[in-house]
């Protein structure tokens, strides 16, 4: 191939990979936009279904052929495992969240997120039949150090020390949920500093890869899919996250041996992201250490955002106004 050729051949790859992560933006933004609304409504039915909504619009007219592995859970779902969505050739999986934390934004908590990911066909794993997962995240630095199937104390210490810090040192970060006091026992009698948040996987493992976060590790046990999508932005923001199946009951045991996984045995961020071209967009709802939220002014509104691809690892922070979204005759409505 001549140079002329390569060079033609990379300008389109850099061309399409860029269109895929700038579209995935309008849908996150667009979903982020309305279920900003909701904010402190106490309303988790309204939070989901406006934010389907939305998001199914913006997908609807991108110019790819889409296939979704992972969307939301819950009623008169629109995004659905399987459906095909958009208005072009370019065939792409899809693990789309409309909104990381329904109940953040229904009580009017911070950390929320819209998050959209595209990869090639097979480049995200279809999630086993679990529904949750143990979890273990790092940034960067730490990449190489964990092992979720060794004991949190044996693994803060190997964080520390790729870290070149004491444990002491390390914030953690986990859900505030019952079933993780005895963990979060351990951490407290190791000297770590603990940040418990009250839902929002995905974005409680990218903070660990964020530098601006204040988070180091992510810790704990969540839902399948936002492991798989938190997954697939750890691979571009150049961190780890390493799962394990929670299996609950005996037939959870049987369908993910049938499924082909061991329920004691790790996965890895390579299984759970086996694709090279993966591109994400998140844009902030509620606001927190990840991003700022939704802002509303007279007339327009400002979003803030991250557009991500793994290939390059570039990483875009994007601060949008819209003044086309909040046209006056729309704002009324919502007054």
């Amino acid at each position: 191939m001549s140079t002329a050729a390569k060079t033609n051949a990379a300008t389109a790859r850099i061309g399409r990979d860029r269109h895929r992560g700038l579209e995935l933006l309008r849908a996150t933004e667009a979903a982020a936009l309305s279920v900003g609304r909701w904010l402190g409504r106490g309303d988790k039915t309204g939070t989901r279904e406006a934010g389907q909504r939305l998001m199914e619009e913006a997908l609807a007219g991108m110019p790819f052929d889409g296939r979704i592995i992972i969307g939301p859970e819950g009623p008169n779902n629109r995004l659905v495992h399987g459906r095909s969505i958009g208005a072009g050739r370019d065939r792409v999986d899809l693990a789309v969240l409309p909104v990381d934390g329904i109940s953040l934004v229904a009580g009017g908590l911070s950390q929320a997120l819209s998050v959209a990911v595209a990869a090639e066909p097979g480049g995200i794993l279809q999630p086993p039949p679990v529904a949750y997962m143990h979890k273990i995240a790092v940034g960067p630095q730490a990449r190489g150090a964990i092992d979720i199937t060794d004991t949190p104390e044996n693994n803060l210490r190997r964080v520390a020390f790729a870290m070149n810090v004491q444990v002491q040192d390390l914030t953690v970060v986990l859900l505030d949920r019952p079933r993780h006091q005895p963990l979060l026992e351990k951490l407290r009698g190791l000297g770590a500093r603990v940040a418990l948040v009250s839902d929002g996987d995905v974005g409680l493992a990218m903070m660990a890869a964020w530098p601006a976060s204040g988070i180091d590790v992510m810790v704990g046990s969540g839902g399948t899919r936002e492991a798989i999508v938190a997954a697939c932005a750890m691979r571009c923001l150049g961190g780890e996250i390493q799962c394990r199946p929670w299996v609950r009951h005996q037939d959870e045991a049987a369908a993910i041996r049938a499924a082909g996984f061991d329920p004691e045995a790790a996965i890895s961020m390579d299984q759970l992201v086996p694709g090279h071209e993966v591109s994400a967009a998140l844009t902030g709802i509620s606001g927190g250490g990840l991003l700022r939220g939704v802002l509303y002014h007279n007339w327009w509104a400002e979003t803030h955002s991250l557009v991500m691809r793994a290939q390059s690892g570039t990483v875009r922070e994007i601060s949008t106004k819209h003044h086309v979204a909040l046209l006056p005759e729309e704002a009324r409505k919502v007054l």
